[in-house]
């Protein structure tokens, strides 16, 4: 109830202003002891890409793209949190507006543009934070970084931020930087892939200390090229898969206000399609990859119906939005 009426004035504001509003003031809450311990909810551990996590539910890449609210959205009960996505060099993002609202439809189109500090700025925030818990960085490359030449910014994202993260996520699914989700097909997968990999298992070796790599990936496939990318995620011994991203089939929303701006959309309408592409990359991959299912989860059912297609940790960042933390809560106790 205190959070619906906190959400009708957030919402009074633009999106972007309630967004950065809102996590302001979790922060300020957490820092005066409002929000309770910054712990996880109870939940019941779970062992994924060679991690302990306190519970199965966790907060997706976008919400805190510069790492400046890990505490006090770790307070809210995730079980771990994904900051990012992060770019080498700090760049602004698309134009204003870039973030709106569908909320008959429970959705957000955003076309944000990896908008974001840097990688410097990222890793300073990380390491004032007082959280214990586990930690995924998710990278991109610059918007005016040629395809071609991807990997170079990946690869600069992997060595910066390898010591700092539990995990790492290669976003190369974001439909608002130009020619990004061709990476997700054929020989572009397979090539960065492969870099990605010879550099992780030096970085390793480096650091005596492995860190998991996983890769997101859109909701936008066809039944062959999830086989395709399946193929090639196992080939290179990628160690996790997280399905979706945001999707640009604005079918759904059409009719209503907002619902042809350009971007990606979450929430609502996203639920079914991303479970079903969770379900036919588990058909694929079994048990040698695990795979973390986020998009469209406003409920605890939505949560239990992408462990039930395949997945074996969920994230929300949309239903975070439109139900509060309550949603972690029951997504928690139903995911046990």
């Amino acid at each position: 109830m205190v959070y619906s009426l906190l959400r009708e004035l957030l919402f009074l504001l633009s999106p972007e202003m309630s967004h950065h509003t809102a996590l302001r003031a979790l922060k300020l809450a957490y820092q005066l002891g409002l929000n309770g311990k910054a712990e996880s909810l109870v939940g019941t551990p779970v062992e994924v890409m060679g991690l302990k996590f306190p519970n199965r539910v966790g907060l997706a890449a976008g919400l805190d793209k510069n790492a400046e609210f890990i505490d006090a959205l770790a307070s809210c009960g995730f079980g771990f949190i994904e900051v990012g996505t992060v770019t080498p060099r700090p760049q602004p993002g698309n134009p204003h507006p870039r973030l709106f609202r569908l909320k008959s439809a429970k959705a957000i189109i955003n076309r944000m543009g990896f908008n974001n500090h840097g990688l410097e700025y990222l890793l300073g925030q990380v390491h004032k934070a007082q959280y214990q818990g586990i930690l995924g960085i998710n990278i991109g490359k610059n918007f005016d970084t040629a395809v071609e030449r991807a990997a170079d910014d990946y690869l600069i994202g992997l060595r910066k931020v390898y010591t700092h993260a539990h995990y790492i996520t290669i976003n190369i699914s974001s439909p608002n930087t130009p020619g990004l989700r061709s990476l997700q097909y054929g020989e572009d997968l397979r090539r960065l892939l492969v870099a990605l990999k010879q550099e992780q298992i030096l970085l390793a070796a480096e650091h005596s200390r492995y860190v998991p790599l996983a890769v997101k990936v859109a909701p936008d496939l066809s039944p062959e090229e999830i086989a395709g990318i399946a193929e090639v995620l196992l080939d290179c011994e990628m160690d996790g898969l997280i399905a979706t991203n945001t999707t640009l089939d604005k079918s759904a929303v059409a009719q209503l206000d907002y619902g042809a701006e350009q971007g990606g959309l979450s929430g609502g309408p996203l639920t079914e399609r991303s479970t079903e592409v969770i379900r036919l990359f588990h058909q694929h991959l079994g048990t040698r990859i695990p795979i973390i299912g986020v998009g469209g989860i406003m409920s605890a059912q939505d949560a239990v119906a992408k462990l039930q297609a395949g997945a074996a940790l969920v994230q929300i960042y949309t239903g975070f939005i439109y139900a509060g933390p309550t949603l972690i809560k029951d997504c928690v106790q139903a995911c046990d």
